[in-house]
């Protein structure tokens, strides 16, 4: 891999961590950067989990004004998300690579009209009250296990769960959020590291980019809307997916 597609990678790095951080949105950068570097779909999405452990690295200690003495009260769910993210990334290991090649592109779709429609479904609104206590567990589960197993928009989901289930300031949810797919991608990410076709190269240009990134992404939250972010990666997320689809 040369020099140009490495800085390329490390740009796009810094986008996905400020996506992340900000919209949930780290996947739909980070992805096609990689595939646009040349790796098939398979080692591409492992290579992003990896890579995007530095996006939480950078959002984490971004939120500490958020995090501050919460560490109790978010260790149950963050040992969930954790065993979301490990039955995620072991469907994608136990599966072939085929299945996973197949599916991205209605997954990409799907991610991609999540963030598009957001704002037209209350569901998925910041404040929207109606998740029960069995419900806000099983849905944290299952999205933190689509994390692991491919995870774009997972960050929209998992933060529109989280408001669902709290008053709390957008920016105090979002940080949470921030843990909790940093949990999932890490535990995937170990499982890959030892198990997957992880690109190192890839992984750290990548990663390096989203320290930097993910770390400013909540000042970001703190003072901007997202909502042309939103919009741009949507339509860019529908392309790839019309891409990857008519390729496949």
């Amino acid at each position: 891999m040369d020099t140009a597609t490495l800085a390329l990678l490390v740009l796009a790095g810094a986008g996905a961590g400020l996506a992340g951080s900000t919209a949930g949105l780290a996947s739909l950068v980070s992805y096609p950067a990689l595939l646009a570097a040349g790796l098939p779909p398979l080692t591409a999405n492992v290579t992003n989990t990896v890579a995007l452990i530095g996006t939480t690295v950078g959002s984490v200690a971004g939120s500490r004004p958020e995090l501050a003495g919460r560490a109790r009260e978010l260790r149950g769910a963050v040992a969930l998300a954790a065993a979301g993210g490990a039955c995620g990334a072991a469907v994608l290991l136990l599966t072939p690579p085929g299945v996973f090649e197949r599916i991205v592109p209605f997954l990409i779709a799907t991610a991609s009209l999540v963030i598009l429609l957001q704002p037209r479904l209350g569901f998925l609104q910041p404040g929207h009250r109606g998740a029960s206590h069995p419900a806000a567990v099983l849905g944290t589960f299952a999205v933190t296990a689509y994390a692991g197993y491919f995870g774009a928009a997972a960050g929209v989901l998992l933060l529109a769960l989280l408001s669902m289930q709290s008053a709390q300031p957008l920016a105090r949810t979002n940080a949470v959020k921030n843990v909790l797919l940093g949990a999932a991608n890490g535990v995937a990410a170990l499982g890959f590291c030892l198990l997957g076709p992880v690109v190192w190269p890839a992984a750290l240009a990548l990663g390096a980019g989203c320290v930097v990134g993910g770390y400013l992404g909540p000042a970001v939250v703190r003072r901007a809307p997202v909502v042309l972010l939103r919009t741009v990666i949507g339509v860019a997320g529908l392309g790839l997916a019309l891409h990857l689809w008519t390729s496949a």
